[in-house]
């Protein structure tokens, strides 16, 4: 392995190092290619390398990759345009990544209160959810582990249980600004929020005049079968999150809301110093073009089909497995022991996975994985749980 001795030591990396990939393949510096279930944590939307992503972005970089939010630039027109009208909301903001993002919507939740001459500045999170690791963002969390060591965290925001509707609502109060969840929670464990309670959600914060927030980095831009997570239970949110697969490998968050809560962020209230340049806009356009041209969504839920199938035929065979998880391509495994080992065994065997906690095996294709890929994926999983 390449000498990674001054890197800081916050990740628990693989002992790979990565130099090339095609397709749902990537390759380490000791020419072992493996097939790549992980697919940069929900980025890689249209895999490694391919070939339209890899061109438009190389033209924009000849042309301008950075010129500052002093300006405009037609590239972010387009990308605002485009994502707005896909998700039935008005105005846009751009930003490097998921956390970013989210910090975002905080902000802009509190600020639309705040014009109004409202006290209203606390924000209810699921448990088990992940929002991003800034400051805000990871009290937003409803996971303890990742605030360890990095009080005093911001006050308000509040935790409950994911898709009990009764805590929800009793944890409102008149400081309550915002609601903010993850259709499916991808790094607490790959929890689906029920359609319904999703429905109950939205008409709770109608009734009580708060804002509905949604996180979907890691479920957005087709990720779940549908370009959002949200059209599954037929609701729209007031301010909407994304990153991850926008960019298919490039770096782009965004923050998307209605026109009447979007108006709280005037000039001065909030920047990005990189958000919305053009070589990521041009990336995001050519991940949205990609996936329309090649009907990327019905595939999605071809293909999560096929995977689905496999995976329950695996938990009838393996008692290990307690349950199959998920919607789309963002899928799980639920087990009755630790993942650890049996991503490790997988890994000597040439498919590359990761965990959703401790006991949950998170399965994150690239959305133009081909049916052979997934039956290849099956296979090495299958022969992982014999051996256990």
């Amino acid at each position: 392995m390449s000498n990674a001795s001054n890197l800081m030591n916050n990740y628990a990396r693989y002992p790979l190092t990565m130099i090339k990939g095609s397709g749902s393949r990537i390759t380490d510096e000791n020419g072992r290619v493996y097939l790549d279930f992980i697919s940069g944590v929900a980025v890689n939307t249209l895999g490694h390398a391919h070939p339209a992503l890899t061109r438009a972005i190389a033209d924009q970089a000849a042309e301008l990759m950075h010129c500052s939010n002093l300006f405009y630039t037609p590239q972010q027109n387009r990308l605002a345009e485009r994502l707005c009208t896909l998700a039935g909301l008005d105005a846009a903001f751009f930003c490097n990544s998921g956390a970013e993002a989210n910090e975002g919507a905080i902000k802009l939740a509190r600020k639309f209160f705040f014009d109004r001459g409202s006290s209203r500045r606390s924000v209810i999170s699921a448990f088990g959810s992940f929002h991003g690791r800034l400051l805000s963002t990871l009290t937003a969390t409803g996971q303890e582990k990742v605030k360890v060591g990095f009080d005093p965290l911001p006050p308000g925001f509040l935790h409950v249980d994911l898709n009990d509707l009764a805590a929800l609502e009793a944890a409102i109060d008149n400081q309550t600004a915002a609601v903010l969840l993850e259709p499916l929670q991808g790094e607490g464990g790959v929890n689906l929020a029920n359609p319904d309670y999703l429905q109950a959600v939205r008409a709770l914060c109608d009734r009580y005049g708060i804002l509905l927030i949604l996180d979907e980095v890691q479920t957005g831009i087709g990720r779940t079968g549908t370009m959002f997570a949200f059209e599954h239970a037929g609701i729209r949110p007031d301010i909407l999150t994304l990153a991850k697969g926008l960019g298919g490998g490039m770096p782009i968050g965004a923050l998307l809301a209605r026109a009447e809560v979007a108006a709280s962020f005037g000039p001065g209230t909030h920047g990005s110093t990189f958000g919305g340049n053009p070589m990521a806009c041009v990336a995001a356009l050519t991940v949205l073009d990609e996936i329309e041209k090649h009907h990327l969504l019905a595939h999605v839920g071809l293909q999560s089909a096929r995977l689905i199938d496999g995976l329950e035929q695996l938990a009838q065979r393996y008692p290990q497995i307690l349950e199959v998880r998920g919607q789309g391509l963002l899928l799980g495994l639920a087990c009755n022991i630790e993942v650890a080992p049996l991503i490790a065994a997988c890994r000597n065997a040439g498919l590359l996975l990761l965990s959703a906690g401790p006991n949950v095996l998170r399965i994150l294709p690239p959305l133009n994985v081909r049916p052979d890929e997934i039956d290849e994926a099956l296979t090495i999983l299958d022969r992982t749980f014999s051996e256990l």
